[in-house]
């Protein structure tokens, strides 16, 4: 399975949907007129530290096995990569699925990856995080390592942050979030300029589950998925999706 970088030389052995995505990306991450959000990300794509892979339509179970395998080969190499390092998954998303799935519905699709994913990881939950989404260290696990998720959708219209035109996974390990944060004084900077660029990017206001992670008041799982206003899923999707692919 290859990692693609941002290198144009990639790009040839690239499909056409595949191309467009990568390209659009880059649009998004590199706006001067509308800077993207997440500083820390844009600061990864002008590094070229992020990694870049393609799944198949996300209803399909083959989309499951492919970023399995991705995942996989990012969490074996990243700390190679550099410090701001994420992996950038994007699901080819057929009209049909552009046109006609509402934000919730994506949600869906989006827990229902998460659960198969961790049903045929090969590598044991650690010991060290709870396996209960409701402990404020609760954290997405594969192959041994937490994992941030971020998810944007085709559906997302107000919070255009989490916007893109096809099914998006962007996926940080914890490890480059704790770097991130250990010049305390310059990662609080950062965090104030990101929750300002928030107030002008998107036309909904800044989701109210967006916390920081131990903090007691924090449950990690609900700032996964954002939804388009400020409503919450009422309860962690997580284990009741991964219940339904053991019987599957």
């Amino acid at each position: 399975m290859i990692l693609y970088t941002d290198n144009s030389t990639d790009r040839y052995q690239l499909k056409e949907w595949e191309r467009n995505a990568l390209e659009k990306f880059e649009v998004k991450l590199t706006d001067k007129a509308k800077p993207f959000p997440c500083i820390p990300a844009t600061i990864g794509f002008s590094k070229k530290q992020l990694r870049y892979g393609f799944a198949d339509d996300p209803r399909e179970p083959a989309s499951i096995e492919q970023v399995a395998k991705m995942l996989k080969e990012f969490t074996h190499h990243s700390r190679t990569f550099g410090n701001y390092t994420s992996l950038i998954v994007f699901y080819k998303t057929p009209k049909d699925l552009r046109d006609s799935y509402k934000v919730e519905q994506f949600e869906q699709l989006f827990w229902q990856q998460l659960a198969r994913l961790s049903e045929i990881d090969e590598v044991k939950w650690p010991e060290d995080i709870p396996k209960d989404p409701y402990n404020p260290i609760w954290e997405f696990c594969f192959h041994g390592e937490q994992y941030f998720m971020y998810c944007a959708t085709p559906a997302h219209e107000n919070r255009q942050s989490r916007h893109f035109d096809c099914m998006l996974l962007a996926i940080t390990p914890r490890w480059v979030l704790q770097e991130f944060s250990k010049k305390e004084s310059y990662a609080r900077r950062i965090k104030s300029q990101v929750r300002k660029r928030l107030g002008k990017y998107d036309s909904s206001p800044i989701h109210p589950d967006l916390n920081r992670y131990g903090a007691e008041d924090n449950f990690e799982w609900k700032q996964y998925f954002l939804r388009d206003d400020d409503t919450t899923i009422s309860k962690c999707p997580f284990h009741r999706f991964l219940g339904i692919a053991k019987k599957t």
